[in-house]
């Protein structure tokens, strides 16, 4: 990762094989891997000296995954990565909704999930200067740092509500049907329902919210057809 200190993750999976593979390959990758096989461990560790990323199995031995993460927002805004055999829709969005930035469900590519960390720690750090970018209807959005602001202020965005945002935010009125939506933005995970769409338009309002009072009145519902972002 070129002009980047060596990211520091933290990998908390209790089944050695898989943790030595994840391990290996963000080494491979230039990055420090650390290793936790207990939740209570990974705590430990991230009160101790957070780590830039974490890697969280949701089925631990000691405490659930989901509590772990739960724990971790009190005191640390890590970036969380859920890893985990669970495909049930339900599970996904529990996960994002409690915080984390990306949900991968085993069997999974190695080589993938080092390139979603990649992703997610350059949306994180983003960057002293902005290479490139275009404004519309109050949003900002960095494409070369895959990052998106509004009125000023850049959004703490997961994978997904950045896709889902820079999507409309590129097409400002345009009405996206549930179905197109999914096609485009979740078109790498097939077992991914339209109710996926409504959690995160519901959290992307309350981070505009966040930035600002009204900012949660840019994306329009409109019923029986869809979302768009008010011009």
């Amino acid at each position: 990762m070129p002009g980047m200190e060596q990211p520091r993750i933290l990998v908390v999976e209790d089944e050695q094989a898989i943790a030595d593979t994840i391990l290996y390959v963000l080494r491979t990758d230039g990055m420090q891997a650390e290793h936790c096989t207990l939740g209570g461990a990974a705590l430990a560790r991230m009160r101790a000296g957070p780590a830039d990323l974490v890697i969280l199995d949701v089925g631990l031995p000691d405490i659930n995954g989901f509590e772990v993460c739960r724990t971790l927002r009190t005191f640390c805004d890590a970036p969380v990565i859920f890893l985990t055999a669970r495909h049930e829709e339900i599970d996904r969005i529990v996960g994002l909704e409690i915080g984390a930035d990306d949900y991968v469900v085993k069997p999974f590519s190695p080589r993938e999930l080092a390139a979603r960390v990649r992703a997610i720690l350059r949306r994180a750090r983003g960057g002293s200067a902005v290479a490139k970018t275009e404004d519309s209807a109050g949003f900002t959005h960095d494409k070369d740092g895959a990052r998106l602001a509004y009125r000023g202020r850049w959004l703490d965005l997961t994978r997904y509500e950045y896709l889902l945002l820079a999507l409309l935010v590129a097409h400002p009125g345009r009405i996206y049907s549930r179905a197109q939506l999914m096609e485009i933005v979740w078109q790498d995970a097939l077992d991914t329902s339209d109710r996926t769409v409504d959690t995160h338009i519901k959290t992307l309002r309350a981070k505009l919210r966040d930035a600002t009072p009204d900012g949660a009145e840019c994306i329009r519902t409109h019923r029986g057809m869809g979302y768009s972002l008010e011009p």
